[in-house]
């Protein structure tokens, strides 16, 4: 599958004000704010932006840091890492592949198997569940 490439009139017509601000400008949601940051739910998180397949409920922990985080990605190849020296930091941004939405930052004081904990802005994701008349079904 190739790149998503829209200008940015057309996911400014297709997302919220806070939507587009975090996912194509590289924003960030205050902490202990977002829709999942404590969201228990079983399902699987897309990307806001495409619909790809990011995280799976079964890797979600909470790490304290009042976003969602997870300690691994549902499959290979669906997160791309870029190193991120904004804020005078020096920390790896997270995208997603297929879009280039903006999505947080992974760092590696995750728990096992992985160590990492990929720490994601809620408006970055869209929650999928079995469950009827919740916020979406698998697809």
């Amino acid at each position: 599958m190739g790149k998503l490439n829209k200008t940015d009139r057309e996911w400014q017509r297709e997302l919220s004000p806070e939507e587009f601000r975090i996912t194509r400008q590289k924003g960030t949601e205050p902490a202990f704010t977002g829709r999942y940051w404590n969201t228990k739910q079983e399902g699987i998180y897309t990307c806001r932006c495409c619909g790809t397949a990011l995280f799976s409920s079964e890797t979600k922990y909470d790490s304290g840091s009042g976003w969602p985080s997870f300690y691994r990605p549902i499959q290979p190849g669906v997160i791309e890492e870029h190193q991120d020296g904004s804020h005078g930091m020096q920390r790896t941004e997270i995208v997603c592949h297929h879009c280039d939405a903006h999505l947080g930052h992974v760092f590696d004081d995750g728990p096992q198997p992985t160590g990492l904990r990929y720490c994601v802005n809620s408006a970055s994701l869209e929650l999928k569940t079995q469950e009827k008349n919740d916020e979406g079904n698998y697809p």
